[in-house]
C-alpha cells in the first residue's frame, strides 16, 4: 500500500477552504506570470537537458522546420523547403526578411555557424544525441545551406523540427554558451529581457516575428520564476501572485479543479519514469549485475499502483524503455507482474536471501520515488534514499557512480525511438548496461533509412533490454496545467508549454 505518500496537503486544503473570491491575472498590464518547479541550469538550449530548457527553446528560438503538434505534419520555418540530395545531404531553401532579436539578419551563415559549432563534440553540447549525427553544414549562397549527416539518420527532419534551433554566428561567436545563457538571442516569438540564472525569466513579445507556423504571441509579457515547492506555487496562485502552474500533482490538481477561478487541464506527455540499475557495474560492486536482481526490482513495483493512486489522469503502465506512440517502440515485450514473494524468490537466488542495502537516487517527484523505494524495502532491498537537483543527479550518472536510480527522459517530445532507447543504450556516458549486441542493433535502427529493418532492429534491441531487466520502465506521465481562468490554454500531448500559443480570456 502507498500508504502516507498519497495524502493531500494540508496547505492545500486550508487554501481552499480560506479563499473565497477569485484573484484576477495580470491581464491589465498583459503580463503572465508562471512557475517553473525545477532549475534551469543555462538557458542556452544546447547547453541544458531540462524540459524548462525545452519550454524556453521553443519560445525563444526557431528550428529550420516545425512540426504541427496535432496533425504530425513538418512545414518549413526557418526554412521554406529541403530535400534529400543523398541519403547523407539535406539542402534547405531558407526564409528571407528574418531578423534576430538583437537585429541580426537571419541567413546561411548562421545555420552554418550553429550546426558546426553544435556538432563538434569539444564543444560540449549537453545532450549529444541531439546534435552527433550531423557532421557540419555548407553555405551554397546566403539562402541555401546543405547539412552534411556522418551517416544515414532517418529521424534528421524530426530532430531538425525540435531540439536543433538556429542561433546568430556573429553573437555566439563572441558570446559563446555562456554569454548567450545570461542574454539569450534567438529569432522566436519571444524574447529575452531578463535573467536571473536559475531563478527568474523574463520574456516580451517579438513585435517583428516572422510569419512563422507557430504563429503570432498575443501575450505581451511572460515572467516566469522558479519555485521548487508546488504547495508554494498553489498559494502564490491564489494570492494572484501567479497566473499558471504546470506539472502539478493529481491530488492537489484534482481539488483546484473544482474551484470556479481555475482551469485544470490534464495531457498526457511522451515522459517515462523508470528506475536505472547499474547492469554494468560501473559503480563498483553492484548487485544489479545480476540479472536475477534486476528481475526481482520489476517485480517488487506495482505500476499499476502507481499509476491508479499518484499520477492518475491519462498515465499508462509501460515495460519499454521508451514511449509508446514513438517510431521503433514496440510492446510486444518481457512484461513483469507486480509480485513481491517472486522478487524475494530471486533476491535469494541470486545469493540475497536477506536483501541488501544500496544508495538510491532521484531528483524529481519525491513521492514517487519514495513510493517506488517503499516497494523495494518491502521486499528486503533497503534503500538509503538520496534527493538531488537534476544537474547534480545527471553528473553522478555521467560518472557511472549510481548504483539505481528513479529517472524520467521526456525524450525532447521527439516522436522517434532513437530519442530515448539509443540516448541510454549505445555506450554513452548514460548507458549504465554497455551491452554490446543491443549497440550493433540500435546503430542498425538508428541509420537505416528502410522503415521495416528499423522496426526490426529496434525490436531485436527492446526484446533484450527488458528481458535482461536492464531498466524497470514504469509509467508514462501526464501533466496536469492550474491556470487562471482568465488565461486561454489548450496544452498539446508532446508536453511543450506553448506561450505563443495562449492569450487573455
Amino acid at each position: 500500500m502507498l500508504g502516507t505518500t498519497t495524502r493531500s496537503t494540508l496547505l492545500a486544503a486550508t487554501l481552499m477552504a480560506s479563499v473565497a473570491m477569485p484573484v484576477m491575472a495580470d491581464k491589465a498590464s498583459g503580463t503572465l506570470n508562471v512557475a517553473f518547479t525545477k532549475e534551469l541550469e543555462n538557458v542556452d538550449s544546447y547547453f541544458n537537458s531540462s524540459r524548462e530548457g525545452v519550454v524556453l527553446q521553443r519560445a525563444v528560438w526557431d528550428g529550420l522546420i516545425y512540426r504541427d503538434p496535432e496533425t504530425n505534419e513538418y512545414v518549413g520555418n526557418l526554412a521554406t523547403s529541403w530535400e534529400w540530395i543523398d541519403d547523407t545531404t539535406l539542402e534547405f531553401k531558407l526564409r528571407e526578411g528574418v531578423t534576430f532579436h538583437n537585429g541580426e539578419a537571419f541567413s546561411a551563415d548562421d545555420v552554418v555557424y550553429t550546426v558546426n559549432f553544435v556538432a563538434n563534440e569539444e564543444n560540449g553540447a549537453k545532450t549529444q544525441r541531439n546534435v552527433n549525427w550531423m557532421k557540419s553544414a555548407e553555405k551554397i549562397d546566403d539562402y541555401t545551406v546543405r547539412i552534411h549527416l556522418k551517416d544515414k539518420f532517418p529521424a534528421a527532419i524530426e530532430f531538425l523540427s525540435g531540439p536543433v534551433s538556429m542561433y546568430p554566428d556573429e553573437y555566439y561567436a563572441e558570446a559563446g554558451p555562456s554569454g548567450m545563457g545570461l542574454k539569450p538571442v534567438g529569432t522566436g516569438p519571444y524574447k529575452v529581457v531578463e535573467v536571473v540564472p536559475g531563478q527568474h525569466f523574463v520574456l516580451e513579445a517579438n513585435e517583428s516575428y516572422h510569419d512563422s507556423p507557430k504563429g503570432q504571441p498575443e501575450l505581451a509579457r511572460i515572467d516566469i520564476r522558479t519555485i521548487p515547492d508546488v504547495n508554494t506555487q498553489m498559494a502564490e496562485l491564489f494570492s494572484g501572485t501567479l497566473d499558471l502552474i504546470w506539472q502539478v500533482p493529481a491530488d492537489q490538481a484534482n481539488k483546484l479543479a473544482q474551484m470556479d477561478q481555475f482551469t485544470v487541464a490534464n495531457e498526457s506527455t511522451m515522459r517515462v519514469g523508470y528506475l536505472q540499475m547499474d547492469a554494468a557495474g560501473r559503480s563498483g560492486e553492484s548487485p544489479f549485475t545480476n540479472k536475477l536482481v534486476r528481475q526481482a526490482v520489476n517485480h517488487a513495483i506495482n505500476r499499476q499502483e502507481l499509476v491508479d493512486a499518484l499520477l492518475q489522469g491519462s498515465s499508462k503502465v509501460v515495460y519499454t524503455p521508451c514511449f509508446p506512440s514513438q517510431f521503433g517502440c514496440v510492446q510486444d515485450v518481457t512484461e513483469y507482474e507486480y509480485d513481491p514473494e517472486k522478487s524475494k524468490a530471486l533476491l535469494a537466488e541470486a545469493g540475497y536471501p536477506d536483501g541488501f542495502s544500496i544508495d538510491f537516487y532521484a531528483y524529481r517527484d519525491r513521492q514517487y520515488a519514495e513510493a517506488i523505494a517503499s516497494y523495494l524495502n518491502a521486499v528486503g532491498i533497503e534503500t538509503n534514499f538520496n534527493m538531488l537537483q537534476y544537474s547534480a543527479l545527471r553528473e553522478l550518472n555521467m560518472k557511472g557512480e549510481v548504483p539505481v536510480s528513479f529517472q524520467t527522459w521526456g525524450s525532447y517530445s521527439i516522436n522517434d525511438a532513437s530519442a530515448m532507447v539509443s540516448q541510454f543504450f549505445k555506450h554513452g556516458a548514460l548507458d549504465s548496461t554497455r551491452d554490446d549486441e543491443v549497440l550493433e542493433w540500435l546503430d542498425v535502427a538508428d541509420s537505416s533509412t528502410d522503415p521495416d529493418t528499423r522496426l526490426e532492429y529496434y525490436t531485436k534491441a527492446l526484446k533484450k533490454i527488458t528481458e535482461e531487466a536492464y531498466w524497470a520502465p514504469m509509467f508514462t506521465y501526464n501533466t496536469n496545467y492550474v491556470f487562471k481562468t482568465e488565461v486561454s490554454y489548450t496544452p498539446t500531448a508532446d508536453e511543450v508549454l506553448r506561450f505563443v500559443d495562449m492569450s487573455w480570456n
